[in-house]
């Protein structure tokens, strides 16, 4: 029988503020703002913090700001 592993979630969660326009952006970077649930200027958008949002927040951070709680 395998053994099932239990993700842990640490409960701590990200608010994102995107603070610039997707327009003039390459596909990819659309894209990773969508995937933040994120679409128009000023909109804000909590997530889990987890490495894959982490690594998502890199590639737009000339375009979000994160909200420290």
């Amino acid at each position: 029988m395998a053994a099932k592993t239990a993700a842990k979630t640490s409960g701590k969660t990200i608010t994102l503020v995107q603070t610039g326009s997707p327009i003039g952006r390459t596909g990819d970077q659309r894209a990773t703002l969508i995937g933040l649930g994120l679409n128009k200027r000023h909109r804000t958008s909590t997530l889990q913090d987890t490495p894959a949002v982490r690594g998502m927040i890199n590639k737009v951070q000339h375009l979000i700001q994160v909200v420290e709680e």
